[in-house]
């Protein structure tokens, strides 16, 4: 019988350098983490009045930079035609709500409870790919998931500050993070728009519904009354928030093109481990419990080990184990015939 070559492999991907795919990694965990502290410090310590208001300065500072850069001949991508709307669909749509729904909850939550569950983006990361990807987890994959989300429940559970409307918020957005994560890769390895495309396209899409949303409510006329506009330092976490915006949505798209969904995902469950304990001491809205610490621990030593094991195994290794387990497949069909040719009993 004929090798297996890795074209034959269903959702074989390209492998790329691993020193960029780990460089890409840790590029979205760095900005993921920055960008955390701005918004908790902006919508919890200013008191900030409105997360749609600060989600429009982010999209509008990302399509202001890849203009400027694509009139520059610094980037290019795709002039807009009937087909973007297309190309991007669901994307817009699960960018709006992942946008919407993680600044509302991290107004509403203490970073450490907001960045326990945010561990549940795993897990339904892992179901989407599955079905939609047609991926498959090693068990020892499964069972580290398994202590993520029993740490999760654990610290929910004695959640002191339980807020009924900010834990609806926060499982929205686990929803539409994993959504989103598997539809731009599904995006970037099929319909040719690139990263800046991609990027670019979307966050025009975006804003449009977040300007008729906020033009429909009160927020309009708090941000404009909020008093903390004539501070410099206030103004400098508000731009610097605009920026990282762009530079987040960014940087998941990188990780994403280098690595997996899944992968992207397990680097926020990593960087998630510093959030977590440095919000025990700054934002001042975390009530501590021994119940809630003990789950918040085991729930963020499942992470590890789960970023250890993701991380540890890669493309060339799996397509390798791949070969092998078919090639077992052939030797036991071919005894097997050879045996029945020969008149022997099957073993």
């Amino acid at each position: 019988m004929s090798a297996v070559t890795p074209e034959q492999i269903p959702d074989a991907e390209p492998e790329h350098p691993a020193t960029v795919k780990f460089l890409s990694a840790a590029f979205y965990a760095l900005c993921s983490f920055l960008i955390i502290i701005v918004n908790k410090t902006i919508l919890t310590n200013y008191r900030f009045p409105s997360y749609m208001f600060l989600g429009i300065g982010q999209m509008a500072t990302t399509i202001i930079i890849l203009y400027a850069a694509k009139m520059n001949k610094i980037i290019n991508f795709q002039d807009f035609d009937r087909s973007i709307l297309y190309k991007t669909f669901p994307l817009p749509l699960l960018y709006v709500g992942n946008h919407i729904t993680g600044l509302a909850s991290t107004k509403k939550l203490s970073l450490p409870m907001f960045t326990i569950l945010r561990k549940f983006t795993i897990i339904m990361t892992m179901i989407m790919e599955s079905k939609m990807l047609r991926k498959t987890f090693p068990n020892n994959l499964v069972y580290s998931v398994s202590a993520i989300m029993v740490g999760a429940l654990i610290a929910a559970s004695s959640d002191l500050a339980f807020d009924i409307e900010a834990y609806t918020f926060i499982i929205l957005n686990d929803l539409f993070t994993a959504a989103s994560g598997v539809y731009t890769k599904k995006k970037l390895g099929s319909e040719g728009l690139g990263k800046y495309g991609l990027l670019y396209y979307n966050a025009c899409i975006i804003i449009i519904p977040t300007l008729l949303a906020i033009s429909y409510t009160d927020d309009l006329h708090k941000v404009i009354a909020f008093e903390h506009w004539v501070k410099s330092t206030f103004i400098f976490y508000f731009l610097f928030s605009c920026v990282m915006g762009f530079v987040l949505m960014y940087s998941i798209i990188l990780c994403s093109h280098y690595n997996s969904a899944l992968t992207t995902t397990v680097v926020g469950a990593i960087k998630n481990v510093a959030v977590a304990y440095i919000g025990m001491v700054v934002g001042g809205d975390y009530l501590f419990s021994w119940l809630n610490f003990v789950g918040l621990n085991i729930c963020m030593a499942g992470g590890l080990v789960y970023s250890y094991l993701t991380f540890r195994s890669s493309p060339a290794h799996n397509r390798d184990a791949n070969r092998t387990q078919e090639h077992k497949g052939n030797n036991v069909l071919e005894d097997l015939i050879e045996r029945t040719e020969k008149g022997q009993a099957p073993l």
